[in-house]
């Protein structure tokens, strides 16, 4: 391990960060996870409660986006060992620009499914306002597109977690540490 890099400010993320960080890795398997058996039983009496939860931690994950991105723009990403190549950094930056997108796209696209769906959309028990007319054939076009947003995303968190174990266990170069 690099320890010169581990000694060094700014060699890891500030605890704002590694705090939001930690509470969507949580949280974003357990909606994908939740989000597939939802439509596993969508039709099975009592099922209403999921799809309120999903949407409530949907919203949720919304606000923790939203609140790192704004901590993001006010402070910079812990730096990168100097000893990582070039093309790892480049990639670091794409996949991490990708997950963002990803983490946006998918409870967005819910969202707006769901503010055209007949039930509408609830945080924690608290309506929100109906902005649109519920619209059956959007909404499913709109769910289409959250479900593959889904996929995507769980897609790109395995590949973030995979390098993550790759840095951790193979180069043990500190990239893992620097959101511990």
């Amino acid at each position: 391990m690099n320890t010169r890099n581990m000694n060094t400010p700014g060699w890891r993320y500030a605890a704002p960060a590694r705090l939001l960080h930690w509470l969507m890795a949580v949280l974003i398997p357990v909606m994908l996870a939740l989000g597939w058996y939802m439509m596993e039983i969508e039709d099975d009496p009592g099922s209403d409660i999921y799809f309120k939860l999903h949407k409530s931690l949907g919203l949720l994950l919304l606000l923790l986006l939203a609140a790192r991105a704004a901590w993001r723009l006010g402070h910079r990403p812990a730096d990168l060992p100097a000893s990582l190549p070039s093309w790892q950094a480049r990639l670091s930056r794409l996949g991490h620009g990708l997950l963002y997108l990803g983490m946006l796209l998918v409870p967005a696209t819910g969202l707006a499914g769901a503010l055209l769906s007949k039930s509408g959309v609830a945080f924690f028990g608290l309506a929100l306002p109906r902005w649109f007319a519920p619209d059956h054939a959007l909404a499913e076009q709109y769910f289409e597109l959250h479900e593959l947003a889904a996929w995507t995303l769980a897609g790109l968190v395995v590949l973030h977690v995979l390098a993550g174990l790759k840095h951790l266990l193979l180069d043990k170069d500190g990239v893992f540490q620097r959101m511990l």
